[in-house]
């Protein structure tokens, strides 16, 4: 299918978000009227514009409070719609939107609205252009779909049909099979929108919560099934109203608007892509830093090996167990100091997981590689972080990463570890673009949203997991940008006995993260524990945390550049993180910095 979006969707000027919407795939636009009058381009330049970049211009929107009012207001209406129309001649745009009323001279009366709505209609024709009448979900007397349905049915005219709005018809929580009773030729266009689930003002929800299909809670996807089955055969195209998308850059907004547009169509059986491959663990963490030694020695305490230098890079593999860390001292180094640039995640087919990306708008991430070096496919998380698709030592039709390291003479760190989860913070203008990208182009599955107090403001994590937890990643975005601690990446190891990591760990030297006594007074009153075990978990700064799957016990390195460990012990049935115990850590590295 088609697809299109309104330019109140991005941010920038109208140039800047007609190129976006061209660079990322996008067919068509809705030119937002306020978009159009501060542009500098009279309209026929925007005509030509759209024309060069390949784009249609779907939608002229809005027009607003036109029906169902007195005789001389309605007058002035024609007269203003009169001048929207030639605009939209030269701006070679054929259908316009008209919002159900919300203006205080409405009149409640259905009779008076079609009759209104038929003789705008009709001067709409004059100029070629139909009129796609929408009910806004606050709108004076009209507010769902089935109603502005009814009025245009009464109408009856061949140039008035209806606009559906997911937001407007799925925020009101109206049942969408009725579309189904509605003539798809009758449907002149359809605007999607997904949000997440709020108890607010539906006004203020719609214009500054809504996002992409796939981001929120909303089934946008069942909504597009009905209408798709009353034959409806236009464009999809977004409506965005995000206080976020409008600070975000124009670029990277469109491409994640597109690729929601493409999954969304995979679900409803209207396009094709290549199949989810889902990963199945962890091949390895890579960190880069200026400065090795810091770095070096924090592996070290944490009973890691150096095993392997990479052939023709300064990069070499560190392993405890399963857990595998690339430490990279190469000059394209990040500038702020040691950072997790790089995940490594198993797949059944690396080749089928690099086309999925690709297909899914996933920036290809050129690899600069020796000729013997074992090609990987590697694509960039919205958040930079590079992703490869490796097959480690499993199948012989798809090379082992691990044939680019020499081995050194250390033997591999002996006490069993694997990679339990990664904790990626987000910029914060991609929380929802990461969890969107995660979902569709990796095949994880999103947990809920979890909403954390920080002592500066709130910090937001989901996690995104496959079916048996053998990959976990935590995204996670804070209120405070500037702050370091916030933006601190973390690797958590799975050990078998979190109290003998965390003495061994300290007796190696390293430093653990200091957690206030008050922490642990407060476990005391909440659960039962057995003799001396609490005073051990005061003196490791162990944190403890319990659901109705088991037991969560872990405990947290201090923090380098911009990394920091956590040694976890967790039940097989425990699906959490710890997520009740973020507080006192964010808080403790706070006093810690």
């Amino acid at each position: 299918m088609r697809t299109s979006i309104a330019t109140v969707s991005l941010s920038g000027s109208l140039t800047e978000k007609l190129t976006a919407a061209s660079r990322a795939g996008f067919e068509g636009v809705e030119i937002f009227e306020n978009d159009l009058l501060a542009s500098p381009l009279p309209p026929r330049e925007i005509r030509a514009r759209c024309a060069d970049l390949g784009l249609s211009i779907d939608l002229y929107q809005p027009v607003r409070d036109i029906e169902a009012v007195p005789a001389d207001e309605f007058a002035r209406n024609l007269r203003r719609a009169r001048h929207k129309f030639a605009l939209m001649r030269e701006l070679g745009a054929d259908t316009v939107l008209v919002c159900s009323s919300v203006s205080p001279a409405a009149i409640d009366d259905d009779a008076l609205a079609a009759e209104q709505l038929g003789h705008l209609a009709t001067l709409a024709q004059d100029f070629g252009i139909r009129v796609a009448y929408e009910a806004l979900a606050w709108g004076r007397y009209v507010s769902t779909y089935d109603h502005a349905w009814r009025i245009v049915e009464a109408a009856g005219h061949p140039a008035l049909g209806t606009c559906l709005d997911s937001f407007h018809i799925l925020s009101r929580g109206s049942d969408p099979k009725g579309i189904e009773d509605i003539p798809g030729e009758k449907i002149f266009f359809l605007q999607l929108a997904d949000a997440p689930l709020l108890a607010m003002d539906v006004l203020q929800w719609s214009r500054h919560y809504r996002c992409f299909p796939g981001q929120g809670g909303f089934d946008v996807a069942g909504l597009v099934r009905h209408v798709l089955r009353t034959g409806y055969d236009g464009p999809l195209s977004l409506e965005v109203f995000n206080d976020v998308f409008r600070q975000a850059e124009a670029g990277p907004t469109a491409v994640d608007a597109h690729r929601s547009l493409l999954v969304l169509q995979e679900a409803v059986g209207a396009g094709e892509l290549p199949p989810p491959v889902v990963p199945t663990g962890i091949a390895f963490a890579e960190l880069v830093t200026p400065d090795a030694e810091p770095v070096s020695a924090l592996l070290g305490a944490l009973g890691f090996a150096r095993t392997a230098r990479h052939r023709s890079k300064p990069v070499d593999l560190w392993e405890r167990g399963e857990a595998r860390i690339l430490l990279n001292t190469g000059p394209a180094v990040r500038r702020d100091g040691t950072g997790l640039a790089a995940i490594g995640l198993e797949s059944p087919d690396p080749r089928a997981a690099a086309r999925r990306a690709e297909a899914l708008l996933a920036p290809v991430l050129p690899r600069r590689r020796a000729p013997e070096d074992v090609p990987l496919a590697a694509v960039a998380a919205p958040d930079g972080t590079e992703l490869f698709f490796c097959a480690t030592g499993r199948d012989p039709e798809h090379p082992d990463w691990r044939a680019d390291f020499a081995e050194t003479p250390d033997e591999p760190g002996t006490p069993a570890a694997r990679i339990d989860h990664l904790a990626l913070v987000q910029p914060w203008h991609q929380y929802d673009e990461a969890t969107l990208f995660h979902r569709s182009v990796l095949g994880l599955r999103a947990q809920e949203s979890v909403d954390v107090a920080d002592p500066y403001g709130l910090l937001r994590s989901r996690a995104v997991t496959n079916a048996d937890g053998s990959v976990r990643i935590a995204l996670g975005v804070g209120a405070a940008p500037a702050d370091d601690t916030l933006h601190a990446q973390h690797i958590a190891l799975a050990v078998e006995d979190v109290v003998a990591a965390a003495r061994a760990f300290r007796a190696a030297g390293g430093r653990l993260l200091p957690i206030p006594a008050n922490y642990h007074d407060d476990l005391a009153a909440r659960y039962e524990f057995a003799d001396g075990e609490l005073d051990t978990y005061r003196d490791l700064g162990i944190l403890y945390d319990r659901d109705a799957g088991g037991v969560f016990r872990h405990c947290y390195t201090r923090t380098v550049g911009r990394v920091f460990f956590e040694l976890v012990q967790r039940d097989p049935g425990y699906r959490g993180y710890g997520a009740q115990n973020a507080p006192v850590r964010l808080a403790a590295q706070h006093a810690g910095r």
